[in-house]
């Protein structure tokens, strides 16, 4: 088979390897499409993603659908349309029963936390434990399929900001996580929904999903406490300080964006005075389950995919992938 292998910085190969063969309660998967990430875009581009270095060649790759190639237990027919739910979570820790996500010890699928790597699903062909399987409904391109994982990020990042119903929502960084994170507002009753970004094409495509107010970061001032609740989804100091300034009084502001791993200037001085409520978002527990549900409902978060490109012009898709301007989600097609 091949496989897509990150050997360090900008060096990509699509290179063979073994075909793996399942064992108990294991499932062999035929790989179709897999999205590229953030956390894909810093393996590549720098060799690490924060601080978590290239130390093997990794495959990236844990937003995925495909079809099943082998299921021992026979439970599962071959061909039969799947996407993954890309953690394996640690061992149970007291007062993490509901929070599994946040267990120490687990590991996700292409990353390099761990040593050695959990291996990710750019790959033609990829093992899963069966708990990991989601089989999709009948009718669910795999390629829209693809946007399951991401779209349960963002699902999780809205339920921990409460009852959205009639609520002033801003998101800031309208990046694919950002426009997912606009539509599930929306699906979640919000009864405005504004979008920031440096660029006025990531602006756009929020405006199609149903953004009401666009802010252009840079060009102009979003009015100070004109939400109840923000999302920060660009990853970025300065938009957190600019989410703490805009949220009203008593308002919730949550971090979905990875911040960098380092020391950076961020203005909290109106958090107190307001009594902000400032939650980080991580990951997911079980949202992929709804978010495979939403979307087989509605062809509608298929405008978020901008790009499906052969897996063997990878460089040309991490490339697209890094500019906001020319794409929103990136997909490889295996």
């Amino acid at each position: 088979m091949k496989r897509l292998a990150i050997h360090g910085k900008e060096d990509v190969r699509w290179e063979d390897a073994p075909i793996p063969e399942p064992g108990d309660g294991e499932i062999r998967l035929r790989v179709r499409f897999v999205g590229i990430c953030g956390s894909d875009l810093h393996y590549y581009f720098h060799g690490a993603n924060g601080e978590f270095t290239i130390r093997e060649p990794l495959t990236p790759g844990h937003e995925l659908s495909g079809v099943v190639d082998l299921d021992p237990s026979g439970r599962l027919a071959a061909g039969t349309p799947v996407t993954v739910h890309p953690a394996r979570y640690g061992a149970p820790v007291a007062g993490l029963e509901e929070h599994p996500h946040l267990r120490p010890g687990g590991d996700y699928l292409g990353s390099a936390a761990g040593f050695p790597h959990r291996q990710g699903g750019a790959a033609e062909y990829l093992i899963v434990e069966e708990h990991m399987v989601r089989v999709l409904p009948e009718g669910l391109p795999l390629e829209r399929a693809a946007l399951a994982e991401p779209l349960a990020v963002a699902l999780h990042a809205v339920s921990l900001a409460g009852d959205l119903t009639g609520r002033r929502v801003l998101v800031i960084g309208a990046g694919p996580i950002g426009l997912l994170v606009v539509a599930t507002a929306l699906h979640a009753g919000a009864g405005a929904v504004g979008a920031a970004d440096l660029r006025p094409e990531p602006l756009a495509r929020a405006a199609e999903l149903g953004a009401a107010a666009q802010h252009r970061v840079g060009e102009e001032e979003i009015p100070a406490e004109s939400y109840d609740v923000v999302f920060e989804c660009a990853g970025h100091p300065a938009s957190l300080t600019q989410a703490v300034r805009a949220v009203r009084r008593a308002g919730t502001v949550v971090q979905v964006g990875m911040l960098p791993d380092a020391e950076a200037g961020v203005n909290l001085a109106p958090l107190p005075s307001k009594e902000v409520v400032l939650r980080g978002a991580f990951r997911f527990v079980d949202e992929i389950d709804e978010a495979v549900r939403i979307l087989a409902g509605s062809d509608r978060l298929a405008a978020v995919v901008t790009h499906v490109l052969p897996v063997s012009e990878a460089t040309t898709a991490f490339d697209t992938a890094r500019d906001s301007s020319a794409s929103a989600k990136v997909l490889l097609a295996l």
